[in-house]
């Protein structure tokens, strides 16, 4: 790990020093004020292009297309609007996914797995611990967005999302987002669409270097990726945790993300 990773500057092996506790320290007041923090070139940049092109020959050959229509609430129906509010215009959201099941030994799963980085991510978060999941098709992913591809407009479900860029595309594939659009009492279904119709001006646009760890709370924060353009695909690595060990997605879940379940 220390040949690929930068603990020099984030010394996530290191507890109990005094860099090890500014780290942490500022991760939280990022995570409070903006609702992320990114470990700029986390793993070094020649590590991180070498995963990239590991995977780029099973992208191309087995990769699961994920292709749907959607709104930013994932929902057919939301109690309360109009089926033509504008908070429910629909998006078209396209990437290419790798699951965990075969890209098993990469340097994606090692870093999944590496205790020191969820033990870190546990303590920003002020968990009590986290832990990898048992789902052999959604604990780690590898997703590539290539031309014209994106992730567009949507709520997070999960509480945070960790992220890996391993490849930043030519052109586009920004990450745009608006920081704590609703809160638990207030949907702000105005807001939403005002957002969706490019007319919110705090909405911010961020584009990280290659080897960004990227840590994020999309679940009051809508946010998308801009098309990629050009012949250079964008590739991201998400890293899934739980709370509770032996999490696992559903048979439905399953098929909806990856085309295919580990259940009989």
């Amino acid at each position: 790990m220390r040949d690929a990773l930068n603990l020099a500057a984030f010394p996530l092996d290191a507890p109990g020093t005094d860099a090890y506790a500014a780290l942490v320290q500022r991760c939280k007041r990022e995570m409070a004020s903006g609702g992320m923090f990114n470990l700029d070139a986390f793993v070094h940049a020649g590590a991180a292009q070498a995963e990239a092109d590991r995977h780029k020959p099973k992208m191309a050959a087995e990769s699961f297309n994920h292709a749907r229509t959607h709104n930013v609430y994932f929902k057919k129906e939301v109690p309360g609007l109009a089926p033509d509010h504008p908070a429910l215009q629909l998006f078209e959201t396209s990437n290419n996914t790798l699951c965990a099941d075969q890209i098993k030994g990469s340097l994606v799963d090692q870093i999944y797995r590496w205790p020191p980085l969820t033990r870190f991510l546990a303590e920003v978060m002020d968990k009590l611990a986290l832990y990898p999941m048992d789902d052999p098709l959604a604990a780690f992913n590898v997703m590539q967005y290539a031309e014209g591809q994106a992730l567009n407009w949507h709520f997070d479900r999960s509480e945070f999302t960790v992220t890996l860029l391993l490849q930043a595309p030519s052109a586009g594939g920004a990450f745009e987002y608006r920081t704590d659009l609703r809160t638990p009492e207030d949907a702000n279904y105005d807001g939403v669409a005002r957002l969706l119709q490019g007319k919110d001006p705090a909405m911010r646009s961020m584009s990280v270097v290659p080897g960004t760890l990227n840590v994020f709370k999309g679940v009051n924060t809508p946010h998308r990726v801009t098309p990629v353009q050009g012949d250079r695909p964008r590739m991201i690595a998400v890293l899934t945790y739980y709370e509770e060990p032996g999490a696992m997605f559903t048979r439905e879940e399953q098929l909806g993300f990856y085309g295919r379940t580990t259940y009989a």
